[in-house]
């Protein structure tokens, strides 16, 4: 399986990408390879291939307090820009160069409040980030999808 992490770490709760990244490298779980970058572009659908499951993490506005975790399903993303890609837009990527259906695939979308420049997580990004790294580190979700 492969992680697919995102965020800018100097850019307060857009850290809790790559902060739940480094965690689960640290963890060094067998068969999953971890990668981070500060946003999603059309050469991650190649670290898509031979994948059973692909779990993309990045910090949401949007999301529930404290995570939310979503199933994903191709689709094209509406922007012109081959770069900042959505994860739907990376498997719809997958699917049409490839022209295989993508791995399983999970959004771990952690709730963020805060994302200025050169600011450390915000007390409540930090809570979320935490909530996430206990689902994380349970090994059941990796059998479960």
């Amino acid at each position: 399986m492969v992680v697919l992490a995102v965020g800018n770490p100097s850019r307060g709760d857009d850290a809790i990408g790559p902060e739940l990244a480094a965690r689960l490298a640290a963890a060094e779980l067998p068969g999953v390879e971890v990668i981070v970058d500060f946003q999603l572009q059309i050469e991650h659908a190649l670290d898509l291939q031979g994948r059973r499951l692909a779990l993309f993490i990045d910090a949401a506005v949007d999301a529930p307090a404290p995570y939310e975790v979503r199933v994903l399903a191709p689709a094209r993303d509406p922007s012109h820009s081959s770069h900042a890609l959505s994860p739907p837009a990376v498997l719809e990527t997958f699917q049409r160069v490839c022209n295989a259906p993508p791995p399983s695939s999970l959004l771990l979308a952690v709730r963020a409040e805060s994302f200025d420049l050169g600011a450390p997580l915000s007390p409540a990004g930090r809570a979320n980030l935490e909530a996430a790294w206990l689902w994380l580190s349970a090994r059941d979700w990796r059998r479960s999808y």
